[in-house]
C-alpha cells in the first residue's frame, strides 16, 4: 500500500476485510522498523502514515463493534 487510506474508503469494508488490512499494515510496520534497524531505510514518512492507518482501521473496526452492539 503506497498511498494513504481514506476513511471513507476503510468504512465500506467489512469488518473481516478491517482485520485484514490491519494485519497487512502491521506487517509493513514491522518490516519498516526492521529496515531502519538495518540501514536500509528510505522511505522517512511512511511510518507515519502506516501509523495513522493503523489507527484508523482500529478506530473504525471499533465503531462498527459498538454499532452492532447496540442494534
Amino acid at each position: 500500500m503506497a498511498k494513504e487510506t481514506k476513511p471513507a474508503d476503510i468504512r465500506a469494508k467489512t469488518a473481516d476485510e478491517l482485520s485484514a488490512l490491519l494485519l497487512d499494515l502491521r506487517k509493513e510496520q514491522f518490516n519498516l522498523r526492521f529496515q531502519r534497524a538495518t540501514g536500509q531505510f528510505e522511505g522517512v514518512g511512511r511510518v507515519r502514515q502506516v501509523r495513522r492507518d493503523i489507527a484508523r482501521v482500529k478506530t473504525i473496526l471499533a465503531e462498527k463493534k459498538r454499532s452492532a452492539a447496540t442494534a
